[in-house]
């Protein structure tokens, strides 16, 4: 797991205390397109469940993420789909 990854990991942990998390890096998958970097690390897959989202519609959801990932998202990470939703019952 890489640094950007890692660090994309610990704040969605940290802010939405997720009950399922899996962060997926795609950037392969975009090389010679825009943003690609040599050794990955700039197009995610994020794929999250978790309590906080309850009573949030879609796009507040994924608002709810990319507020957690700011940061990054101005410089580190190029693309960015999110999943997200609440835990089965």
């Amino acid at each position: 797991m890489g640094k950007v990854t890692e660090t994309i990991v610990k704040k969605l942990n940290d802010s939405l205390s997720p009950t399922h998390l899996e962060v997926i890096d795609e950037s392969e998958g975009h090389r010679g397109h825009a943003g690609y970097r040599d050794g990955g690390e700039s197009h995610f897959r994020v794929v999250i469940k978790s309590k906080a989202f309850e009573g949030k519609n879609r796009v507040t959801r994924q608002r709810m993420v990319m507020h957690a990932l700011a940061d990054e998202l101005k410089e580190q990470i190029h693309a960015l789909s999110i999943q997200a939703d609440v835990p089965d019952t």
